[in-house]
């Protein structure tokens, strides 16, 4: 029980890479709060987890939904132990968009859910954080690659990466780390999320798959225990880093 009696927050905890992070901080003993935009997907994941966590709704591109969201845990909870800064991914059909084809309107989309909101909530949890807590950032390897048509949100993970090294400089008189996970291909609703038509996800699924050395997607549990460890005291002197949960795809040459 590496997080027995810790508090944690996680963005985008009610399906997908967040709601297996947050089913394992259930199994190593955390309470707190999960953040979504879907009531529905809310209540369904707070009955999976337990008793110990609960679901808050709120749009993590709103400043002032961020403010409520660690108001909320903190009355309910106490103050903050780990915070998970989940939430990202597609906006839809504006998600995967050529250069010559981006609009503004688009740009924003993408750039305010996969950057802005991770910077403000970050920002908006520093009053609710215990000193020596763990922030932990969830990436992509995407941030590493190029890849045609993700030219926003690839720019936008990799300010992530950034903001790993330049928080924990910041927070370094609270003792505060900030680590980042950028997981590869996961088995999540990811491409519906980005607007692919059903019949062809398989397709594009198997195509990252064969870019994967392991030769198969990951599992949200294994981007959970990656988080849990970077939660727990067993990385206590790790602070600014990216570890990449990817089965290989950057490190190992097929």
């Amino acid at each position: 029980m590496k997080l027995n009696g810790k508090i944690a927050v996680i963005t985008g905890g009610n399906s997908g890479i967040g709601l297996g992070i947050a089913k394992e901080f259930v199994k190593e003993g955390a309470i707190g709060a999960i953040h979504g935009r879907d009531q529905e997907k809310l209540r369904r994941a707070q009955k999976e987890l337990g008793d110990g966590f609960i679901g808050i709704k709120g749009d993590v591109t709103k400043l002032n939904d961020l403010e409520k969201l660690f108001k909320d845990a903190t009355e309910k909870f106490g103050k903050i132990d780990s915070l998970v800064v989940n939430a990202g991914g597609g906006v839809g059909s504006k998600t995967l968009m050529p250069l010559a084809e981006i609009t503004e309107e688009s740009f924003d989309l993408m750039a305010d859910l996969n950057f802005k909101s991770a910077y403000f909530t970050v920002q908006k949890s520093l009053p609710y954080l215990n000193d020596g807590a763990s922030i932990i950032l969830v990436g992509s390897i995407a941030s590493e690659m190029g890849v045609p048509g993700f030219s926003v949100y690839c720019a936008a993970k990799s300010a992530v990466r950034s903001l790993a090294r330049t928080f924990s400089a910041e927070l370094l008189d609270r003792k505060i780390r900030v680590n980042v996970i950028s997981p590869g291909i996961i088995d999540t609703p990811v491409f519906k999320a980005i607007g692919l038509p059903d019949t062809e996800i398989p397709d594009v699924q198997n195509l990252f798959i064969q870019k994967t050395p392991l030769g198969r997607m990951g599992k949200s549990s294994e981007i959970g225990t990656v988080a849990t460890f970077l939660a727990s005291d067993d990385s206590s002197f790790i602070v600014g880093e990216e570890i990449n949960v990817d089965g290989g795809t950057l490190g190992v040459k097929q």
